[in-house]
């Protein structure tokens, strides 16, 4: 199966070895997404809705990108800082996927790589064939 794969261009990714999103066939997977802008910079600093908000819209361009849209997402995973912010992170996923409902878990984390990011979520879609 042919592998594709989908990059932001910020300086993570080839300093870490690895893509926002990967499409084999019909699955694409996206790495865990923060709430970077363009040039790579944190949008919504101390507020998580914000932060979700802006992941969530980064994991939909990056599913595009690879011939994929939110109905395909079967699973998210996503990572907070706070869980007792839960509702806020639970508010911007709902707004996503309210009618879509992928399998979803949510764990807190003792921090995420830079201390500004409050939350980081993951994709998996199935693309129909």
């Amino acid at each position: 199966m042919q592998r594709t794969t989908y990059s932001t261009g910020t300086a993570w990714e080839p300093r870490v070895g690895y893509s926002r999103a990967v499409r084999v066939g019909p699955f694409i997977s996206v790495s865990g997404t923060t709430a970077t802008d363009a040039s790579g910079q944190v949008v919504g600093e101390g507020d998580i809705y914000a932060q979700a908000v802006q992941a969530l819209t980064n994991i939909r361009t990056a599913l595009e990108a690879l011939g994929g849209r939110l109905e395909h997402v079967v699973r998210t995973r996503l990572y907070v800082t706070d869980i007792s912010l839960w509702g806020d992170v639970g508010r911007a996923h709902g707004e996503f996927f309210g009618t879509i409902r992928p399998a979803t878990s949510m764990v807190e984390v003792s921090r995420l790589i830079d201390p500004v990011m409050l939350v980081e979520i993951e994709a998996e879609a199935i693309v129909p064939e």
